[in-house]
């Protein structure tokens, strides 16, 4: 009887539950839903969740419960990441979400989240013997990790986030030019640590993993009259124009706009925007022109783990 087993990755915008069953590389989706649980909203840089965002994400992880036991998953593993890290009251959640449910939450630091996202995009088949630089744009956190399909080069965790980065710099919409050439001020402090990593590597594509570059290629396949759906593949590759024409126009649109296009979820309508500036940012920094986007992440990663 093949092995089905359940996985939580609890950011900071969404949580997210899959269930699986079988082999590693050929396993089989029983369940994989997103909530928008919006953990870091009004928080997110005080390091504090507030009672809102604690209620929903303490209701989510009930939902989550009931779904893991009405589907048998024989092992589960619930895995926190920036939000949780952070946060002063985040074992205060941790602790109310284990007497409702019994589910254990794992902390794990940026570095172990870094390898898990590399396990689950070297899953999808995208890496080859050339470097990669993958890059994870979470609301709390963001990952970088150089590597090609047989290793990890150099990893990181950097709390920039888009969630960080809309609370400090997109209180105005659409975002002003002063406040874009702040946030590439702070992207240029910050970062300090990639730049030095990437100095003398060939890098041959950058590799964003799903999230926000899902919302990108979806947003990009549309309007060209294609039909669009992410369940069946596990890798697009990008035309570079296409996806900078696309992040200007995301960059200079207002919330309404953005609210109204039906290929943008809710918890991503302000979000794209810091996730476009940081793309872009990276993209020229770097002169990397070869870009694509995985749907595999952190969850997929830990499965891999799970399922082995």
């Amino acid at each position: 009887m093949s092995k089905r087993v359940a996985v939580m990755d609890l950011g900071t915008n969404t949580f997210h539950l899959l269930i699986a069953e079988g082999d590693i590389h050929n396993y089989r989706e029983i369940v994989h839903i997103t909530e928008a649980v919006k953990l870091g909203e009004g928080g997110i840089n005080k390091g504090y969740i507030i009672p809102e965002a604690f209620r929903r994400g303490v209701d989510t992880m009930k939902h989550f419960h009931q779904l893991i036991e009405d589907n048998n998953a024989s092992a589960v593993r619930a895995i926190a990441t920036s939000a949780l890290r952070s946060a002063s009251n985040g074992h205060d959640f941790i602790r109310e979400v284990e007497a409702q449910t019994g589910i254990v939450i794992e902390i794990i630091a940026g570095e172990q989240e870094a390898g898990f996202i590399y396990e689950g995009v070297k899953l999808s088949g995208i890496l080859d013997d050339k470097n990669s630089l993958i890059m994870d744009i979470g609301g709390g956190s963001v990952e970088f990790i150089l590597c090609n399909a047989h290793q990890i080069h150099w990893k990181q965790s950097f709390e920039i986030g888009a969630a960080r980065l809309l609370d400090q710099f997109h209180r105005t919409d659409p975002i002003p030019q002063a406040s874009i050439e702040a946030l590439n001020l702070y992207l240029e402090d910050n970062l300090n640590d990639l730049f030095i990593a990437t100095a003398n590597a060939e890098i041959d594509r950058l590799i964003g993993s799903s999230g926000a570059f899902e919302t990108f290629a979806g947003l990009i396949e549309t309007e060209k009259g294609e039909v669009f759906d992410l369940k069946k593949i596990q890798y697009y590759h990008f035309n570079e124009q296409e996806l900078l024409t696309l992040s200007n126009k995301i960059i200079l649109s207002n919330h309404h706009e953005r609210a109204a296009n039906p290929g943008i979820i809710a918890v991503r309508v302000d979000m794209i925007v810091a996730a476009s500036l940081v793309t872009r940012f990276i993209m020229h920094t770097l002169g990397i022109h070869n870009i694509s986007m995985c749907t595999n992440s952190l969850k997929e990663g830990v499965l891999a783990g799970m399922l082995a």
